[in-house]
């Protein structure tokens, strides 16, 4: 464990405030950027580590912007529910699988999916979709295999999976895309909880750490609420800038993962 010195401490909680901003602005990919943040600007040295303690940090963040999300009447519930659920197991699978993989092999995959997210978040969403969607059994159909594969790819890189999550509800169901991004905030809360929770069976998540982000998070979280309604015009553009910072990241990761740096 690292010392948490004034600067460490100060880092993490600005670390935790920019990640839950983001979390609750975008609904996915500001997670993507938890676990490089804790290697490259608190000082986290083992990869495994990093990303435990972020899935902890990540799932707590997005079950406090949840709240904000559920009494704006934004969440499907039921369609929330069952792509969380089905992508509970995928989740466990994908995070026991990672604690097996090498760290430096581990970054460098975990960088090649912040590149995936970057180019995913500069695509235009298809249509304004459906505000009044409801459970069938053909969307049940349709939601779990998806929350399978999904929950599985939000564990082995410990992220959040909501840049996977809101389009994957928005093509199973044809909800709105601000009802999927409030919606996927669910399966942000269960898959972080469940891939930090496997982590911490291997004592690979510092608590301290994810206190602090938490605590970081909670504030940007409020400020990312805020900012989603009144920047809702320029969202288009603001995703875009948003895959530009998640891109350049990935490759530094990249870059840190081949040099062993």
């Amino acid at each position: 464990m690292i010392e948490l010195t004034a600067a460490a401490v100060s880092a993490t909680i600005a670390s935790g405030a920019l990640v839950g901003f983001l979390l609750a602005l975008f609904g996915g990919g500001g997670s993507v950027l938890a676990a490089p943040l804790l290697l490259y600007a608190v000082g986290v040295r083992d990869p495994h580590v990093a990303i435990g303690t972020a899935s902890a940090a990540v799932a707590a963040n997005a079950a406090v912007n949840l709240i904000g999300h559920w009494r704006g009447g934004r969440v499907k519930w039921s369609c929330a529910i069952t792509f969380a659920v089905a992508g509970l197991a995928g989740s466990l699978a994908g995070s026991s699988l990672a604690k097996m993989v090498d760290g430096r092999q581990l970054l460098l995959a975990f960088a090649a999916a912040m590149a995936a997210i970057a180019l995913s978040m500069l695509r235009r969403p298809r249509s304004a979709g459906d505000p009044d969607v409801h459970m069938s059994p053909g969307l049940m159909l349709r939601l779990a295999p998806l929350g399978l594969l999904t929950g599985f790819a939000a564990g082995f890189f410990g992220i959040g999976g909501g840049f996977l999550i809101v389009p994957g509800l928005m093509l199973a169901t044809g909800m709105t895309i601000a009802n999927a991004t409030a919606s996927s905030l669910v399966s942000v809360t269960i898959f972080g909880a469940a891939t930090s929770l496997n982590y911490a069976a291997s004592g690979l998540v510092d608590w301290r750490l994810a206190g602090l982000l938490l605590a970081g998070g909670a504030a940007g979280g409020l400020l990312g609420l805020l900012a989603a309604s009144r920047l809702a015009k320029r969202s288009l553009w603001l995703r875009r800038a948003f895959a530009g910072l998640v891109l350049t990241v990935a490759i530094y990761v990249a870059w840190r993962s081949i040099t062993g740096g």
